[in-house]
């Protein structure tokens, strides 16, 4: 399982990451908001434990900006104890709530209630379409049973088309699905967000075709 740290205190992020680690959890930290948003874009995270008092950015925000590519589960590290604060946190998105100072073996049985929690609403289910394979509990991609990192929205796309086997879909109808129809960008973003599906994907990339004057379609 893959932990998220986002916390400022480098003494925080230590005994978390030592704790968690010595249950075979592998531990990523980051001490601000920016990189926390980068690092979830590129690397699967399984939860996220999340300080409310960041700089720049704070928790809030960084939550909000989490639930806009991502339902990993979220816990927030606070200080804070109002009820106002936390009706906030949950209308971010969190999914839970730890007071500093708090427990490690507290904390530690807080994140297995919840893990085992959303496992229970996700469908145990494995997808196989030709040399890839997706585990949509863990969101887990295999092409030729090589560990593909998909950032998550790579993985979004690569799903879709596989849930629509053989269809073509034009930019602008992948712009919409999963950009939105304010987005203000260029087109080319799909183009570039399928490059780096097809060049993670290894060989198994070559099943999503370019249908040229047309758009994109997974050969299945």
């Amino acid at each position: 399982m893959n932990l998220l740290v986002v916390e400022d205190d480098k003494l925080i992020q230590e005994v978390i990451a030592d704790y968690f680690g010595s249950k075979e959890w592998t531990v990523s930290v980051c001490d601000n908001g920016e990189d926390a948003l980068e690092l979830i874009k590129t690397n699967t995270c399984h939860l996220i434990l999340l300080d409310v008092m960041l700089p720049g950015m704070n928790g809030f925000s960084v939550c909000r900006r989490i639930r806009e590519i991502s339902d990993v589960p979220v816990i927030f590290l606070t200080a804070r104890v109002q009820d106002e604060d936390k009706l906030n946190g949950y209308a971010m998105g969190a999914d839970d709530y730890m007071t500093k100072p708090f427990s490690l073996p507290v904390l530690y049985a807080k994140s297995m209630a919840l893990m085992s929690r959303m496992r229970g609403t996700v469908p145990d289910k494995m997808i196989r379409c030709k040399t890839i394979r997706i585990d949509v509990r863990t969101h887990e991609v295999w092409s030729n049973e090589r560990l593909c990192i998909l950032a998550p929205m790579e993985y979004d796309i690569l799903l879709f088309f596989i849930e629509n086997p053989n269809r073509i879909f034009s930019r602008e109808q992948l712009l919409i699905r999963f950009w939105g129809y304010d987005f203000d960008g260029s087109e080319r973003v799909v183009d570039n967000h399928i490059k780096k599906l097809r060049k993670a994907l290894g060989e198994s990339g070559n099943m999503i075709k370019t249908v040229r004057k047309a758009g994109y379609r997974m050969e299945t």
